[in-house]
């Protein structure tokens, strides 16, 4: 699960034109707890992964466990 999760925030992030510093920003955190969620070292909380899924307009399940890079919210 946590690859595919680190996959699909990166791939959005990348979608959506930001740097790891402006999304980094965007989430209130520094860039080295950003890079600390994306190579796994420390886990990302529940409110930063809500965050992320309206930022992107995508499913949690998306960020969380599919792969399916079209999954939005039906919300």
């Amino acid at each position: 699960m946590e690859k595919i999760m680190f996959r699909n925030i990166e791939a959005e992030r990348v979608r959506a034109g930001l740097t790891q510093e402006e999304l980094s920003k965007k989430l209130g955190i520094s860039r080295k707890t950003y890079n600390n969620w994306i190579t796994g070292e420390t886990e990302i909380p529940a409110s930063k992964l809500v965050f992320m899924k309206h930022l992107w307009n995508v499913t949690a399940d998306y960020l969380l466990f599919t792969t399916d890079q079209e999954a939005t919210d039906v919300e």
